[in-house]
């Protein structure tokens, strides 16, 4: 029986990895906005062969008891049957579950949306943002796909026209979504004494720990989000800090440039 582990760790040794790559690098990165027209704003995002979509409905409630001059935000991930077979259909496991909470926690403690802006009365009413992220294809590392495709979603929305307190969805607004950051995250995941990027399927099997790093511009950290049973020391982590704060710079050097579908 091949021991796929050893072979991935004794790859790692001489700085390689299955498909060629360095421990460093990305597959290919694509960004495609505005793929929806029904949602307030969308995006598709590929990482390789993994394939993730995002879009963003937008609806008038009421705001939150402890935030009643504020909007809301909800981020819900759909890890479909036909993107793995591994996936069941129904509710949410623990991994669409984990997934949905580490891109909400990127988005929500970086204040990446501006959530006063959102309050239409305060107390009464506010505009309610729901991000839903869809997997198509899981080929690895689908936290910082639906992460990047989140947040290319949000940046892509614009407003519905609002008329009487009603939203006439067919009719959207010049208005883009009060956006004053961009939260990208980057999961560096431990084989051995080894760090790498943008894991594969097959990597992802059979790692010792992972760590997913948040940031915003200029290196900020906003969210941390660790995986995996194996232990990592405070020098592992430092290193993984290092490294994804390095790697967030070509993704949202990426995103920058993301246009719309053709």
């Amino acid at each position: 029986m091949i021991n796929v582990k050893a072979q991935i760790s004794k790859a790692l040794e001489q700085g390689l990895r299955f498909d060629g790559r360095k421990p460093e690098d990305w597959r290919k990165v694509e960004i495609e906005l505005g793929i929806s027209k029904n949602a307030e704003g969308s995006a598709r995002v590929k990482f390789g062969e993994t394939e993730v979509l995002a879009g963003v409905k937008l609806a008038i409630g009421t705001p939150y008891p402890d935030t009643p001059d504020q909007g809301a935000l909800m981020v819900d991930a759909d890890l479909t049957p036909m993107s793995n077979p591994e996936f069941e259909a129904g509710p949410p496991d623990i991994q669409a579950i984990e997934l949905a909470r580490v891109v909400d926690r990127g988005i929500r403690e970086s204040k990446s949306i501006d959530m006063k802006k959102l309050c239409i009365k305060e107390g009464e009413k506010c505009w309610l943002v729901s991000v839903d992220v869809v997997t198509i294809n899981d080929a690895g590392n689908l936290i910082d796909a639906a992460g990047l495709a989140a947040i290319a979603a949000l940046k892509d929305t614009k407003l519905p026209k609002l008329v009487d307190d009603k939203i006439e969805y067919k009719e959207k607004t010049k208005t883009a979504l009060p956006m004053l950051k961009e939260p990208i995250p980057v999961t560096v995941i431990k084989i051995g004494s080894k760090f790498i990027v943008d894991p594969s399927s097959d990597e992802e099997k059979v790692y010792d720990a992972r760590m997913t790093i948040t940031s915003i511009e200029k290196g900020k950290i906003c969210s941390l989000q660790k995986g995996g049973n194996g232990p990592i020391s405070v020098d592992d982590i430092s290193k993984m800090i290092d490294l994804a704060l390095e790697k967030a710079k070509e993704l949202r050097a990426i995103l920058g440039k993301a246009k719309g579908a053709k």
